[in-house]
């Protein structure tokens, strides 16, 4: 009998290592509570939350959180808003501080935010955030973000960490972008419209690994106008395998 409460701690300590990262989505909403007819201020925000291995999780879920913060917080004092709750209520009070301010002039707010977990192995996990915001003016603004994690860790990789030579990758991804939106292979590579800064290709902010290969997405103004739109070019992994420090 002595023996139980050893036994019973070594088969909690093996379930809990036993224990594989996981994540499950979490939805918050919040609408306004000034009267209105049409286009009410609303945010909603469904994310992925990371579980079972907390150091790791932990990681994760802090850098979603501060990139979803990033894009659908207006307040001055960023203490205020420490989880999404409070976050989606800053983002409506934003709104109605606003209103009061010019009543006639406001229109619905809005921010929609979903993220989910792109891409996972045993190296690296990707999620992607669609967002879209509009707080006024002629459009709102519809983007992607990728968040690279550490599968083991959960530390951030950022996207010049992800090539065994950055110069190398860079070289063939645009030779390839050329060929795709048709540019000529000794022309500026804003000949035909686009708006890479400085007149030179770069890579873009945000390259996502998914099931069908490795995806560089630029975001409106980011290599083009708005009315031109995102642009994306997808390399199938067997090509572009030799470069990749993370698979």
């Amino acid at each position: 009998m002595k023996h139980y409460p050893f036994i019973l701690f070594l088969l909690l300590t093996f379930v809990s290592c036993s224990k594989e990262l996981s994540f499950e989505n979490e939805s918050f909403e919040k609408e306004s509570t000034i009267p209105c007819e049409k286009d009410c201020p609303k945010i909603t925000i469904d994310v992925p939350i990371a579980k079972n291995i907390p150091v790791v999780a932990d990681s994760i879920n802090k850098k979603v959180f501060s990139v979803i913060k990033e894009i659908v917080y207006f307040e001055e004092d960023p203490k205020k808003a420490n989880d999404y709750k409070s976050l989606a209520t800053s983002f409506i009070a934003s709104y109605e501080e606003m209103h009061k301010k010019f009543p006639t002039e406001t229109f619905g707010w809005e921010a929609t935010v979903k993220g989910n977990v792109e891409f996972e192995s045993d190296e690296i996990i990707n999620i992607k955030i669609d967002h879209y915001t509009f707080t006024g003016g002629a459009h709102g603004y519809q983007g992607y973000r990728s968040l690279l994690f550490h599968s083991q860790t959960g530390k951030t990789i950022f996207t010049d960490q992800i090539f065994k030579n950055e110069k190398e990758f860079m070289a063939y991804a645009e030779k390839e972008f050329r060929k795709k939106y048709k540019i000529p292979e000794k022309s500026n590579i804003n000949a035909t419209g686009l708006m890479f800064e400085n007149d030179k290709f770069h890579l873009p902010q945000n390259i996502f690994y998914t099931k069908e290969g490795l995806l560089l997405y630029y975001n409106s103004y980011e290599a083009a106008s708005y009315a031109d739109g995102p642009k994306e070019l997808l390399f199938p992994y067997d090509e572009v395998r030799k470069y990749l420090k993370y698979q």
